[in-house]
């Protein structure tokens, strides 16, 4: 690869990063007022499907209805957006963002054990080591007796390392059943479909419907601008993928929990002690040992594209 195109991916790279980094303090902000989960999932649902149905009919990609594809959308949505950000706006109420930034880093590893459950992907005594580098992490964050400038609720950081866990499951499904020969954005469309037709009537029975306001509050505002920079953030990635590969591409896992905490502290001012920065590495170890270093196939990586 041409130093000017590595140069030029690396900036993508931080680019991507800054963006899936400013999501997590955008969903601690739209929670803020109390609006309910299943009213901040239909909306994020809505705009994403909005924004991918104009992305198909530019490129001019019809949405596939056959069965195969019927039950690739109804399984991504119900595990990579329905049942996690039920979840994770729950927890974001609790939790502080800069902690769920770092939490989200355990991803690569859940991947790689449930990758290894499922016959997927082989033992490496490296990778293991990785694995147990992100467990350190985890621990620092959540074990009651460690100082970390603010409170984090050990049973709401467990319910966040669920949410993790069913990303990193949806990137392993994608690698072992496949979806059925959509792209990603067909994916994504027929998924927020799904997703719309499965939060719809848990909106309505809960009462948890947003109306949107003029001039938007801020709530709704964060709400707009994390469903929108997810969508724009993930069909880049897609298209970094197929440019420079899935092995670079991946490197966007640091950027995303560094600018997580960045934008924890600039939009939030949250702090943090020594202790974060110690974590940080934890993960930025298990992240580099358990990454493949062979060659990487796109299907390990969706699980991403929607933390």
């Amino acid at each position: 690869m041409p130093r000017r195109e590595v140069l030029l991916f690396s900036a993508f790279v931080v680019v991507l990063g800054a963006g899936w980094g400013a999501t997590q303090p955008m969903a601690k902000i739209a929670v803020s007022t109390g609006y309910g989960h299943f009213g901040l999932i239909f909306w994020q649902l809505v705009l994403g499907a909005a924004l991918m149905l104009v992305l198909c009919a530019v490129r001019r990609t019809p949405l596939p209805m056959n069965a195969a594809a019927m039950r690739a959308y109804g399984v991504i949505a119900l595990i990579g957006t329905v049942i996690p950000n039920t979840m994770s706006y729950q927890a974001a109420v609790h939790l502080p963002s800069g902690i769920m930034s770092l939490l989200l880093s355990i991803i690569p590893m859940f991947a790689f054990a449930i990758a290894l459950t499922l016959g997927t992907d082989r033992f490496a005594w490296r990778r293991l080591i990785g694995l147990c580098f992100g467990l350190i992490g985890v621990l620092i964050i959540i074990l009651p007796s460690v100082d970390l400038g603010e409170a984090v609720p050990v049973g709401w950081a467990a319910v966040y390392l669920v949410v993790a866990f069913f990303y990193a499951f949806e990137g392993n499904y994608v690698s072992r059943w496949g979806v059925a020969g959509l792209d990603p954005f067909q994916l994504m469309l027929g998924a927020s479909l799904f997703g719309l037709v499965m939060v719809i009537p848990l909106m309505l029975f809960t009462n948890q419907m947003i109306m949107p306001q003029w001039p938007m509050p801020r709530p709704q505002l964060a709400l707009v601008g994390s469903s929108v920079v997810h969508v724009l953030v993930y069909a880049s990635y897609v298209w970094l993928v197929g440019r420079a590969g899935a092995v670079f591409a991946v490197q966007v896992s640091y950027m995303v929990t560094g600018f997580g905490l960045f934008w924890a502290w600039l939009m939030l001012g949250e702090t943090f002690s020594q202790l974060i920065w110690l974590a940080l590495a934890a993960m930025f170890a298990g992240m580099y040992l358990v990454q493949p270093q062979a060659k990487a196939a796109l299907a390990d990586d969706p699980a991403m594209g929607d933390t």
